[in-house]
């Protein structure tokens, strides 16, 4: 393509081959080629129309590799957030006869190794694999630690390279024992310290038993990290963990493990009731793509039951081989969330693409206009349409494509990613709308001219009204396309199908409207204000209204960038009601189970700066009600304060009643209790007793059904609501709150020193500390959202740096006879001044038009398409809400892109309008 900058008469048409005055008989010259001349002839064209081309390829290359990326970078964090057991392939089987030793699990591993693949590998971090006694033993040692009467608990396992994560402390490595004695074991340290037990310690079993085995600590160790992958997935390995018995009042005790020696791999089954062999193989998950993720789904699906499945237990040797993973499961739930977020991601781009037309469609009619003569000259002296259209072929082959080829190369190197199909098709679309455009219009400039036909316009105009119709009622109707389906064309079509028609609206209303004001104008005294609009409501040249291509280009811009900025203001602040609707309010604080928050706890918290809410709430989750259709149900319990709590409810969003339906009536009368929705269709007609997990018991009647309760988020089934007082006083438990929930905004760093600071029982560990500003940070660090929030930016930086070169080539190609239009003015007395606020008249007016036009069609985006939009994917939880209208992101987008451009208008007409009068003055008037 050729930039717009040459005049008609830049460049002399180099001649025609054939002999020419002067020269010898027999002799001819050889004419100038053609490209040379043109390129030698204006070297600033070329260099402004490569210059085009390469920033237009650039982004047209980079923004399919962003997406990429992002797709997945997102991928990697959503597993890695999954932990390595969701993300490993676990291979367990019963051991094998006790005579083989470690070697037969290393030769099973390479096995398995050998079948892994080829889409996805092992992780650096390597199997792990061992032997484990299925179940552990309770220790009957009266020295070691019981802090509620009930014995700790022991498990056995053999962990191959176990030595390489640990640091000896103490002792020596297990091994070496005899069959009939105790099995020498290594004890983590903390387990130790913990359990009362040292380097020495017979641990005993079942004393008395005829399977009773004991153990003996001949080493205790420390990991070199407890959070290392490796011990993923085995019981308590590097301390000892708290355990809850099953009973209807749970007693806390300790359980632990410890290792075993190669030679002790007999005695496991012994010990655990039945020795388990286990190959735990963590998946890479650094090196999956998004775009292969159902391949290798279908691949780790057939080495967990399928053909594959069926060779390894053969070839291992191991018949009851039991292969699982979680990854099958979680490659669709990312698939599904790469699907919803790929609508949302593509309108940006989409975007940009439409504004990129535009600005080559101006581009190829700016250098159509200027070089009309030209071309019309060469037509008129016997050169062939097709033969000038393959010239200028050959002008732009040699200025566009080195510079898509350059851009394309330097997309590649900046943002490196395996995936290369959509980079060369958006790339090569680009370089091919970058080739024609002016091909085309110089095409359309040497056929035969024919008449206006308004006819044509209003037909393709109610086409483009029609096709977006349809593409709205589809939209609303059936929502966007199903999960799994990738982009939905028609949501990513509609917000541009809706700027398209608001640029034909507006190119139909705009020179009526500045017609009018010009008329207004003219009755006023002063020539500036009319002459900007007059010349604004009109064509230039021998058109008779402005071209629709600048107007069309900047509401693409303004549409896209609303319409975008809404979804993102809209993900923004449903995060915010995700954050607080998990956490129960802004903060929330609970005890383990079975134990319950000192009042010291609840005063200090209620005084934290920044508290304007506290509620200190009492549940239980093993609770039954009697008399319902069922004659039992178990339902949730929660008993709060009525107008604190109702107040939480009411601020969450969830939940909501009138406290005054818990108001307690008279002592021994029922008590008044809010009913979940599921609860309700079972509770029948009564009447309902409502029996404790501590043995309490209460009446209770409906007051009211509820869809949910903030001190239960994400809770279904069924629960009741009870108030805080004397109707509920009568059961000791329920006056001793284990929950405390605030609103308002608490520093995290004092409510975790007042947590570490409370009194506790004997219980240390389970005590929970949230806070809505640490959930929403949580749901705001998902890379899916930063990958199509930073995509969404640079879409919009791209299609508003377009749609600003869109106003400029319209300005360009409106130059000559403005600076005519000046020139003579000047002559006339017009200041300089004057003439700069004529351009900035003529400009403006479109480009507000533009802005204005631009925020109503988004709005209207937003109102028509919004409800269809589901965010779950982007705000990281189940939202089904839509996008709803904020006028100020839409604002925001519209009027920075309108002082954008008037900025820019105002810089082109204060440089370069006062050098076109010069040179108009200078040159006379030839037109």
């Amino acid at each position: 393509m050729t930039s717009p900058a040459t005049p008609a008469t830049a460049a002399a048409p180099p001649s025609p081959p054939g002999p020419q005055a002067g020269a010898r008989p027999g002799s001819a010259v050889r004419p100038a080629p053609w490209v040379r001349t043109r390129l030698r002839a204006a070297p600033l064209t070329a260099l402004l129309a490569a210059a085009l081309a390469f920033v237009t390829v650039l982004l047209s290359a980079a923004l399919p590799r962003a997406l990429d990326r992002g797709a997945d970078q997102a991928l990697r964090s959503f597993l890695h957030d999954r932990g390595a057991s969701a993300t490993s392939v676990l291979v367990t089987s019963p051991a094998q006869d006790a005579a083989q030793g470690p070697e037969s699990l290393d030769t099973a591993l390479a096995t398995l190794l050998a079948r892994t693949g080829p889409g996805y590998g092992i992780a650096p971090s390597g199997p792990v694999y061992g032997t484990r006694g299925v179940k552990p033993r309770s220790l009957d040692n009266p020295e070691l630690a019981r802090p509620e009467k009930v014995s700790p608990m022991l498990h056995l396992m053999h962990l191959h390279g176990a030595e390489e994560h640990v640091r000896l402390v103490e002792g020596r490595w297990p091994g070496g024992g005899t069959p009939d004695g105790p099995v020498p074991v290594a004890l983590p340290q903390k387990t130790a310290q913990t359990l009362g037990a040292k380097v020495g310690t017979v641990l005993r079993t079942s004393s008395g038993t005829p399977d009773a085995v004991d153990a003996e600590v001949v080493g205790l160790y420390t990991a070199n990290d407890e959070a290392d992958v490796f011990w993923t997935d085995l019981p308590c390995p590097t301390h000892a963990c708290q355990r809850y018995t099953r009973a209807r009042l749970p007693e806390m005790y300790w359980e632990g493990s410890a290792l075993v020696g190669p030679d002790a791999l007999g005695r496991l089954g012994a010990w655990g009731g039945q020795a388990e062999e286990f190959w735990r193989l963590p998946v890479d998950t650094d090196v999956l793509r998004a775009d292969q993720l159902a391949t290798v789904g279908h691949q780790i699906a057939a080495y967990m039951t399928g053909q594959t499945a069926t060779h390894l237990a053969q070839d291992t040797g191991r018949p009851r081989l039991r292969i699982s993973s979680g990854l099958p499961a979680l490659f669709t739930q990312a698939r599904a969330r790469q699907a919803a977020a790929a609508p949302l991601a593509a309108i940006g781009p989409a975007g940009v693409a439409g504004v990129a037309v535009v600005v080559f469609c101006l581009a190829g009619a700016l250098t159509g206009d200027r070089r009309e003569a030209e071309l019309r000259l060469l037509h008129a002296r016997g050169g062939s349409r097709r033969g000038i259209l393959l010239r200028l072929l050959g002008e732009g082959t040699v200025t566009v494509l080195p510079a898509a080829a350059l851009a394309t190369a330097l997309a590649v190197l900046l943002l490196p990613t395996p995936r290369w199909t959509a980079t060369l098709l958006a790339a090569s679309a680009a370089s091919l709308f970058a080739l024609l455009a002016f091909p085309v219009r110089a095409a359309v400039a040497l056929s035969a001219r024919r008449g206006p036909r308004p006819r044509r316009r209003a037909a393709g105009e109610l086409l483009v009204l029609v096709a977006t119709a349809a593409a709205v009622f589809e939209v609303r109707q059936r929502g966007v396309a199903p999960a799994g389906e990738g982009v939905d064309p028609l949501l990513v079509a509609a917000p541009l199908l809706l700027a398209l028609c608001g640029g034909l609206v507006l190119a139909r209303l705009a020179p009526a409207l500045v017609g009018a004001l010009a008329w207004v104008a003219g009755r006023r005294s002063g020539l500036v204000g009319f002459l900007g609009l007059a010349r604004a409501a009109r064509g230039t040249g021998s058109r008779r209204r402005p071209s629709v291509l600048p107007v069309v280009a900047l509401l693409l811009a303004v549409t896209t960038a609303g319409f975008g900025a809404a979804v993102l203001a809209t993900v923004d602040s449903s995060r915010s009601e995700v954050a607080r609707w998990n956490v129960g309010g802004d903060a929330q604080v609970a005890a383990p189970y079975g134990d319950v928050l000192p009042q010291t706890l609840l005063d200090g918290a209620a005084r934290l700066p920044g508290v304007r809410l506290s509620v200190p709430v009492w549940t239980d989750d093993d609770a039954f009600v009697f008399g319902t259709d069922q004659g039992s149900t178990k339902v949730r319990v929660v008993v709060a304060d009525p107008v604190a709590y109702a107040g939480l409810a009411r601020a969450v969003g969830w939940g909501e009643f009138d406290p005054a339906r818990l108001a307690s009536g008279s002592p021994g009368t029922p008590v008044p209790a809010l009913f979940s929705r599921d609860f309700a269709r079972l509770a029948g007609s009564g009447p309902h007793e409502l029996r404790l997990d501590n043995g309490g018991s209460l009446p209770v009647k409906t007051a009211g059904v509820v869809d949910g309760t903030p001190a239960l988020p994400g809770v279904g089934g069924s629960f009741l609501v009870l108030p805080a007082g004397p109707a509920t006083a009568t059961v000791a438990q329920t006056t001793h709150p284990n929950r405390w929930f605030a609103l308002g905004s608490p520093d995290r760093s004092a409510l975790d020193e007042l947590v570490r600071a409370a009194p506790r029982g004997p219980t240390t560990e389970g005590w929970a500390v949230h806070t809505s500003a640490a959930e929403r940070t949580r749901l705001a660090n998902d890379p899916l959202g930063h990958a199509a929030g930073r995509l969404f930016w640079t879409s919009v930086a791209g299609a508003a740096g377009l749609a600003l070169l869109a106003v400029l080539l319209t300005m360009a190609r409106a130059a000559p006879e403005r600076a005519a239009l000046l020139a003579r003015l000047r002559t006339m007395g017009l200041r300089p001044r004057q003439g700069v606020a004529i351009i900035l008249t003529e400009a403006l007016p479109q480009a507000l038009a533009a802005a204005v036009g631009g925020a109503l069609v988004a709005a209207a985006a937003v109102a028509l398409l919004g409800p269809a939009v589901d965010l779950s994917a982007m705000v990281g939880s189940p939202s089904h809400t839509g996008v709803r209208l904020a006028v100020r992101p839409v604002l925001t987008q519209a009027l920075g892109l309108a002082g954008l451009v008037a900025a820019a208008v105002l810089a082109e007409a204060a440089l370069s309008g006062r050098r076109q009068i010069t040179t108009e003055l200078r040159a006379g008037d030839q037109r």
